[in-house]
């Protein structure tokens, strides 16, 4: 599925001007002229990255990126303002979690690769999420183990790397078969869950 950008600004030729530059890029861009219609749209679509004005109609740019910010954490926001003074900045960045702060006009290669990156940055995240989750799942999982059978997590090698075990071979099959179906389970999660690798 393709990625999105949300362009939010009260100026119509600035949004369709944005349209234009980033025409051949390879995500959908929707476009919102208020704070509102903007929220409406996140409301009923899931979006990769908000690109906001600062100075609009009702809700500034910044106040609408810090809702963006709680109600949709996962979504990178940038800044694209003609009227930006250093307070507006270090407060968009430090309190809003922004991730880039641009100036109009904005050159429109500048533009492209700062969204390329916040795409990217947003993929680097997801996959650290997936990982994350993975990994706990995995520590639930040798918690059991260990819960199951004492001592497994703290196990004795000898010089080749074999496992020593003083188990009966009937539980250390059961126990092995157990390991094996949870890997798998595993490497399935995250097949599921990662993008392929180039």
């Amino acid at each position: 599925m393709a990625a999105k950008v949300l362009f939010v600004d009260d100026e119509p030729n600035v949004t369709q001007a944005c349209k234009h530059v980033l025409r051949k890029e390879a995500y959908e861009i929707l476009t919102a002229h208020c704070a509102d219609e903007a929220l409406r749209l996140l409301r009923d679509q899931s979006v990769d990255v908000v690109v906001s004005d600062e100075l609009m109609p009702g809700l500034p740019g910044t106040e609408f990126l810090a809702h963006v910010r709680r109600q949709y954490p996962d979504t990178v926001r940038i800044i694209l303002t003609g009227h930006a003074n250093l307070e507006t900045a270090v407060r968009a960045i430090n309190e809003n979690g922004i991730y880039r702060f641009l100036l109009k006009p904005c050159n429109g290669l500048d533009l492209a690769i700062t969204i390329r990156r916040a795409l990217e940055f947003k993929q680097l995240l997801d996959k650290a999420r997936s990982l994350l989750k993975a990994a706990a799942q995995q520590s639930t999982l040798l918690h059991q183990l260990e819960k199951e059978h004492p001592g497994i997590t703290k196990v004795e090698r000898n010089d080749a790397g074999a496992i020593i075990t003083d188990e009966p071979q009937g539980n250390l099959n059961t126990l092995i078969e157990k390991i094996d179906a949870e890997i798998k389970n595993s490497e399935t999660f995250l097949q599921d869950k990662l993008p392929a690798t180039v």
